[in-house]
């Protein structure tokens, strides 16, 4: 086994680092060089010293990522390790804009750090100047909050994709983030000049999909008054985001693998082919292969849009990003003219305890209607409590004993109800009556049990968003619209 071979300059201001870093490195074989300024680091840099370089990104005379273009001007071939406490998506695009080989945050691993340093020697990358700075031009907005390893990883794989045109397959549960991540991808990457379009799925009706994809000529089907462009053609030169995309009908996945393929499409109703231009980003809360087993989703359309997978992981798996995401919220809600308001250390970890089933989503509108609803400059335990307690199902008067369940309290009701018409089975006509005398008070309970959101209602029921707009149409449901 070969011997590692090389000098690697590190900068960092914190000395233990600097330490743990050269014994770590010495070990395997490296020459090694330490400095706590970034004077010192361009100085060696300059005078041709090095074969890669380990930077911190906060430095008592100069910020590390500012050092990094001077750096790739003069040894375009030289690799940089940025290393950085401050965790977010902005530090990993600026890093990756500016030309650094790799971006570890802090705390890292010593193994991984290590990989990446032998990675990076065996096969050095070339850069040229660097890119402009899109993150800067956003330096205060910050689209995605978390610091916690899950969002690490998902930081630093949308910094190697911000230069590319890959087709990326965003997964995740509802409430997740998955548009945020889409918005970013295209926000700070290659198409930011071009317009973002997004389409979701599941709130197009499934005859109307392809129209709303491809555009549709004039009278190409009944109410086609006029030709309509569709949103392949408004996203031209940017990024189409296609949300829950496995709500695609078949007939549509096929148009849609088309496009994939050859770059072009036909308006409904049309004839000439139309060359396109578009990044597509798909996301879906679903399994996909899933889908593919029960022939409702085209395993070739999958491997089309499964380019780079990215999974969203749920707020439950990242638990210590709950106390930022909550700052993050409140601040937000006071620049909007609420009042603010602090979340004191009890109640913070009964929301760091909680499930939310609803994720990002769900903790945002709970840390709104906190700050909205509540005098208490500081929020504590008692009042997150009571806002966040699971409220519970009444049963009917007489009809659930002790050691009841539900199916057999209904299947009580229901023989009363099917004896008072004279008959063990539903009369004819009255099927239909008993499911919506069934479901209607079903969903008003689970409405309210959601506070009016629609969409967390519908997973809780197991029904289709559409299917659940449907029902609260036909049994004349209100619905409290105050919190979405």
């Amino acid at each position: 086994m070969t011997t590692p071979t090389g000098t690697i300059l590190i900068a960092d201001d914190d000395r233990a680092i600097r330490e743990v870093l050269d014994r770590a490195l010495g070990r395997v074989g490296y020459k090694v060089r330490t400095t706590g300024n970034a004077a010192t680091l361009w100085r060696w840099v300059s005078e041709g010293e090095g074969d890669l370089v380990i930077t911190d990104v906060v430095m008592p005379d100069e910020n590390g990522l500012d050092l990094l273009p001077r750096i790739k001007r003069i040894r375009p071939d030289l690799p940089v390790i940025v290393m950085s406490a401050q965790n977010t998506l902005l530090t990993a695009v600026k890093a990756a804009e500016r030309g650094a080989y790799e971006y570890l945050p802090k705390p890292f691993d010593l193994k991984e750090l290590t990989v990446a340093v032998q990675r990076a020697l065996a096969s050095p990358r070339a850069s040229g100047p660097a890119t402009q700075n899109a993150a800067a031009e956003a330096e205060e907005k910050i689209p995605l909050v978390g610091r916690s390893p899950a969002m690490q990883e998902i930081y630093r794989i949308m910094a190697r994709l911000m230069g590319t045109d890959l087709t990326v397959m965003i997964a995740g549960e509802s409430g997740t983030g998955k548009e945020l991540v889409a918005r970013a991808l295209h926000d700070y990457g290659k198409r930011r000049n071009g317009p973002f379009v997004a389409l979701n799925m599941a709130a197009i009706p499934r005859e109307l999909i392809e129209s709303e994809l491809f555009g549709h000529e004039k009278g190409a089907f009944t109410g086609a008054a006029l030709r309509n462009v569709g949103r392949f053609q408004q996203a031209e030169g940017g990024t189409l985001f296609l949300d829950e995309i496995g709500d695609m009908p078949l007939e549509a996945q096929t148009r849609l693998l088309r496009v994939l393929q050859q770059g072009e499409y036909t308006m409904v109703g049309g004839r000439q082919a139309i060359r396109t231009d578009v990044r597509i980003i798909a996301a879906t809360n679903r399994d996909l292969r899933q889908l593919i087993h029960q022939g409702l989703f085209r395993e070739d359309l999958f491997y089309r849009l499964n380019v780079v997978p990215l999974r969203l992981p749920p707020l439950r798996e990242r638990s210590e990003d709950i106390p930022d995401l909550v700052r993050h919220f409140l601040a937000e809600a006071a620049s909007e003219g609420l009042p603010h308001k602090v979340i004191d250390a009890e109640a913070m970890d009964w929301l760091k305890r909680y499930r939310w089933t609803g994720n990002v989503r769900e903790l945002e509108n709970t840390v709104r209607r906190l700050a909205a609803l509540y005098s208490e400059e500081v929020i504590g335990v008692d009042v997150v409590s009571a806002e966040l307690a699971e409220p519970a199902l009444v049963p009917l008067v007489g009809d659930i004993g002790e050691t009841d369940n539900l199916g057999a309290a209904v299947e009580r009701h229901l023989n009363r109800y099917f004896a008072a018409h004279g008959d063990s089975l539903p009369p004819a006509g009255l099927h239909d009556r008993i499911l919506r005398e069934i479901e209607r008070p079903l969903i008003e309970i689970t409405l309210s049990a959601t506070r009016g959101n629609q969409i967390r209602a519908a997973e809780l029921l197991g029904l289709n968003r559409n299917t659940l707009r449907k029902k609260i149409r036909d049994l004349e449901i209100e619905v409290v619209r105050g919190i979405k």
